[in-house]
């Protein structure tokens, strides 16, 4: 069994983009910029934008966080969008989700300019990368897809089963993974809650995908020898033994999937990690095609 150890492979695509960014500065460019809006105060989320801001600064990018109010007004988080959209120093940015319940999230979404969506959600970008033409890919499966082909995992013809079918995760890993390429061209059957008997697919599948947000769902007995387990569920379980309240697990029982599986990323630390490293990514190539269109 072989750790896919993400948060290794995120720091090695975090160095590489680093010399790029040096290189830019030494030649006088101007480096990526990418900004963050935040409504409100959830902790995951205060979290996850904190360390994207720190990765930024890791590397030589510029970062702006916009941190605003949960009392935030749709219109005018509406506004913000467009201002972001207008603003020509900003090369990428993300609204952090979710957002509260009194705002479309699906509204501000098709605001954001598809040229600056480093996210990958925009319908425009979505639509592109299912035809397999040039787009921003999701973070979190472009994070998967980069992990599978770093540690040159076969998934030639294999059979492949995601656990989840939504729009950030689920339904693109299932459409990537199904077209040529590499870490691609698998034979994909994508599962949700309706599916019936998901345990006699997932006793047929090579590799697993698993974004389910259900602690421990897949189990020993759901897999064969020698599958590939890619866990994308992260889970805070409370836990008052523990300093913080709780403890973080992904969707696999990872203690005994581990003793069958070939190829296998622990929560936290395997696909987390990517999901930051490929939204830094998608920033550098916005600010690639920004410049060639100037």
């Amino acid at each position: 069994m072989e750790i896919l150890d993400g948060k290794k492979i995120s720091n090695q695509i975090k160095d590489e983009i680093a010399v790029e960014v040096a290189q830019m500065k030494e030649r006088g460019e101007k480096v990526p910029h990418l900004a963050a809006v935040l409504v409100g105060n959830d902790g995951a989320s205060l979290t996850y934008v904190g360390s994207k801001v720190r990765s930024c600064k890791k590397i030589g990018f510029e970062s702006t966080l916009i941190h605003l109010p949960t009392e935030t007004t749709e219109a005018e988080l509406l506004d913000q969008v467009r201002s972001l959209n207008e603003n020509t120093d900003i090369d990428g940015y993300i609204v952090q989700l979710p957002l509260p319940k009194h705002i479309d999230e699906q509204k501000v979404l098709m605001a954001v300019d598809p040229d600056k969506d480093v996210d990958g959600f925009h319908p425009t970008n979505f639509g592109k990368m299912a035809l397999d033409m040039e787009s921003f890919i999701p973070a979190t499966p472009f994070g998967i897809m980069e992990l599978l082909r770093r540690y040159e995992v076969d998934t030639q013809g294999k059979h492949t089963v995601v656990i989840g079918r939504s729009h950030i995760v689920g339904r693109p890993i299932s459409i990537l993974m199904s077209q040529k390429g590499k870490a691609a061209n698998a034979t994909v059957t994508l599962t949700h809650s309706r599916t019936k008997d998901i345990k006699e697919l997932t006793l047929q599948a090579d590799i697993i995908v698993s974004a389910l947000g259900v602690p421990n769902f897949l189990k020993a007995d759901m897999v064969k020898d020698d599958v590939v387990v890619i866990d994308v569920g992260i889970t805070r379980v409370p836990d008052t033994s523990r300093e913080r309240g709780y403890y973080i697990t992904g969707d696999v029982d990872f203690e005994n999937v581990s003793e069958k599986a070939s190829y296998i990323t622990p929560v936290p630390g395997g696909v987390g990690p990517m999901t930051i490293a490929m939204l830094l990514k998608n920033t550098l190539l916005a600010r690639e095609r920004h410049q060639q269109n100037k």
